[in-house]
């Protein structure tokens, strides 16, 4: 598959980052943002994470404080410029105030040397077309794009496009233009990526050619999936990620999941052109979510491990979901394991060679190295087996002898009578560099 070459940007590796949905729902404010992006600039850069991504309602006023009834509150006053733009809330971005958007906070962040990243809801807020608001450069008005009965089934903040009039490029060149302005390198488009709206395939396309009219390299990630895997070509020519699930949480289960959903795109990354297995839910996350009480990650070590392997392997973009400003030693060392974080970044040709419900194998290799992962998906201990002849019919380079290692724990040993086996604790996993 060709990778989007007319999608400005110079993404040559999947994106590795932070985002602020897993710890601060709704609510995160330009301080905890701060906070975020030093910790990463001072623990994580060096090993190459570097966005710094704000999710959902931003431009709302009030966010959060009606939590325990509501995630989002039904028809809550937005923050919005005169040509139906959504602007940050100046109570959460105090930079924000006097139009300024959020230009100052994406100059602190990139004299960090991060980038810089928000979220948006597919389609024009509702409140612009109730109040008549204006469409930058054109005659008409939001009421007049907005299509009433294309709304989103769990936010009550937007209206779909009447995406075949031309008016409606028009809107999203207006927003990517606002968003050129601030130094946006990210955008994480909500409500899309499924095409539950019937709009939605064109919406793709219209954001597509809006970051291609705004001058300034976007990365352009769709949410939420699963996505279709028969609209693999025009994900790939219209944006860099898509997500392949709904929201990823921290359970065994969407784990175990998982090794169905890559086992199901296996092959279909590009540069600049990724599956996207949502967000890494690990050390500290929750604390703005209903009960408000913030929780250590539900799923055990091993899982963890195997949940950074599988990522890596498939070639995942990598955002981290915690509160970084409270990662614990353990957490802090998933996340700069510098040999995993290089097959996430350079490794090519992942594939599947082996999935039951006890077991999985997957292998991938940069230019210098061949990775082999095993994974033990039972609930106890059990031995995993690979078998050489497997690897080499996919045409990965064969394994020459002598000693191999294993990059968690640093054990060095030597495939036998044609293959390899190990002892993997329940739900571990052992990935192998020759």
């Amino acid at each position: 598959m060709s990778a989007p070459s007319d999608v400005r940007t110079a993404l040559s590796a999947p994106p590795m980052g932070w985002n602020s949905y897993d710890y601060y729902n709704t609510e995160v404010n330009e301080a905890q943002v701060l906070a975020n992006a030093a910790y990463m600039a001072e623990h994580l850069k060096e090993y190459g994470w570097e966005y710094v991504v704000i999710d959902i309602q931003w431009y709302a006023v009030g966010a959060g404080s009606r939590s325990r009834e509501f995630q989002y509150i039904p028809f809550g006053e937005v923050v919005m410029d005169e040509y139906s733009r959504l602007l940050p809330d100046p109570a959460r971005f105090p930079s924000s105030a006097g139009g300024q958007g959020f230009r100052p906070l994406a100059d602190k962040i990139h004299a960090m040397g991060l980038k810089f990243g928000i979220h948006i809801m597919r389609g024009i807020p509702r409140a612009a077309a109730h109040e008549h608001r204006r469409i930058l450069h054109t005659d008409l008005t939001a009421d007049m794009l907005a299509d009433p009965a294309n709304i989103c089934a769990w936010n009550p903040d937007m209206y779909g496009l009447r995406a075949n009039l031309p008016e409606a490029q028009l809107y999203y060149d207006s927003l990517f233009s606002l968003y050129a302005e601030w130094g946006v390198d990210f955008v994480k488009c909500d409500d899309i990526c499924r095409e539950d709206a019937p709009s939605a395939h064109r919406e793709i396309e219209l954001i597509h050619h809006a970051i291609k009219a705004c001058g300034r390299p976007i990365v352009l990630s769709l949410s939420p999936g699963p996505a279709k895997i028969s609209e693999a070509a025009f994900y790939a020519q219209n944006a860099n990620m898509w997500r392949i699930t709904d929201d990823f949480w921290d359970s065994w289960p969407l784990l175990k999941d998982m090794f169905r959903r890559c086992e199901l795109w296996q092959g279909l990354s590009a540069p600049g052109a990724y599956p996207d297995c949502d967000m890494l839910p690990l050390g500290v996350i929750g604390g703005c979510f209903g009960d408000r009480q913030e929780r250590n990650s539900a799923l055990t070590p091993a899982e963890q491990r195997t949940m950074m392997s599988l990522w890596c392997i498939f070639g995942a973009p990598l955002m981290i979901g915690a509160e970084l400003t409270k990662l614990d030693p353990f957490t802090l060392s998933l996340l700069t394991n510098r040999e995993l974080l290089e097959l996430d970044q350079k490794g090519r040709k992942a594939r599947q060679l082996l999935r039951t419900e006890e077991e999985a194998v997957w292998i991938a290799q940069t230019d210098e190295k061949t990775y082999l992962a095993l994974f033990n998906l039972c609930d106890e201990e059990r031995a995993v087996h690979c078998w050489t002849g497997q690897a080499a019919d996919l045409g990965f380079t064969p394994y020459s002898g002598g000693q191999i290692r294993e990059l968690w724990t640093g054990a060095q040993t030597s495939f036998a009578a044609g293959g390899l086996a190990c002892l993997i604790p329940a739900h571990d996993v052992r990935v192998f560099v020759y």
